[in-house]
């Protein structure tokens, strides 16, 4: 995938990175010789060849600041990865956002089926585990259970899971949320895998939760940015280059950043968030261009 907009070190990283967690999920995903072949094939479908690997980005990213070696970084972002595929998988259904169009392709369920969309994102929820709970991740299992500690906390009720339903409840007739509901919703739904993806690079780089304070500022930092740059997309960008639907929100009556603020102070807000970002990492070296790069990536992106 082009980067558009975006020149040097940010777009050589982001071609980098996509092929090789397409190659991890190649190795992961051998589709066997009998009838789970189907599943695998969605999984496949799900995992490889699309998206733009923002949260492994940020796992290899974080964890080269602390010299963590490259194919176990690779391991615990396509972990990440595979729970964003799975909660894409199952947020497409008609149960929930009900879309055809995922990364410029038709969604799983319509490309398989629902049922095995649904199976499709439980394993690759299990997958996401397996690979942590893997001592080629990590030999230190105090590594490995902080590993899996931290991307379950992310994903569950206290994270994406409860901003999600946060996001489902808003659809309801009589609940109206304010900004400070809106900001707590997309911190858990969108902002707690990010988050979870730096914390991870610094696990892996055995950084003391204390030594970890400016990188949970910079991607809580990223977390809104990405958000209010998303909501903007939804009624500001192009659906082709987007490769799924857009001004969706809009049309359901959602309140978001954009709704609340306008699109002018929103795209303020996104930019004083990110160069509060790059601030939190004014005591690393050129070691940290690429993270700086990826804060500025979040708010000029058109996909």
């Amino acid at each position: 995938m082009t980067v558009v907009g975006i020149e040097g070190v940010l777009s050589s990283g982001l071609k980098r990175v996509q092929a090789e967690i397409d190659s991890v999920f190649d190795a992961f995903l051998p589709v066997p010789n009998d009838t789970r072949a189907r599943l695998v094939e969605a999984m496949r479908y799900a995992t490889i060849g699309g998206g733009k690997r923002v949260r492994p980005l940020l796992v290899v990213s974080t964890a080269e600041l602390y010299g963590v070696d490259r194919t176990a970084a690779l391991r615990a972002g396509a972990a990440v990865e595979a729970i964003h595929a799975y909660s894409l998988i199952h947020d497409d259904l008609p149960c929930m956002d009900d879309d055809d169009l995922r990364h410029g392709k038709p969604t799983l369920h319509k490309t398989f089926d629902e049922a095995t969309a649904v199976l499709a994102g439980d394993a690759l929820h299990a997958l996401a585990f397996e690979i942590l709970a893997d001592t080629e991740t990590s030999s230190d299992p105090f590594v490995r259970s902080e590993l899996i500690a931290t991307l379950g906390t992310a994903s569950g009720m206290n994270g994406m899971a409860g901003g999600q339903i946060m996001d489902m409840v808003a659809d309801e007739e009589g609940v109206e949320y304010d900004l400070h509901s809106i900001t707590r919703l997309q911190q858990l739904k969108t902002g707690a895998l990010l988050a979870a993806s730096v914390e991870m690079g610094a696990i892996l780089g055995k950084v003391p939760p204390e030594g970890r304070a400016h990188l949970r500022a910079y991607s809580r930092d990223i977390g809104l940015a990405f958000q209010i740059a998303d909501d903007l997309l939804d009624v500001t960008g192009d659906q082709e280059k987007a490769g799924k639907a857009l001004r969706k929100d809009d049309e359901q009556g959602k309140q978001t950043f954009v709704t609340l603020m306008g699109v002018d102070k929103a795209r303020e807000q996104a930019r004083v968030l990110v160069d509060q970002a790059v601030g939190h990492l004014a005591n690393h070296g050129a070691e940290a261009d690429l993270l700086r790069e990826l804060a500025r990536f979040i708010v000029e992106r058109d996909r």
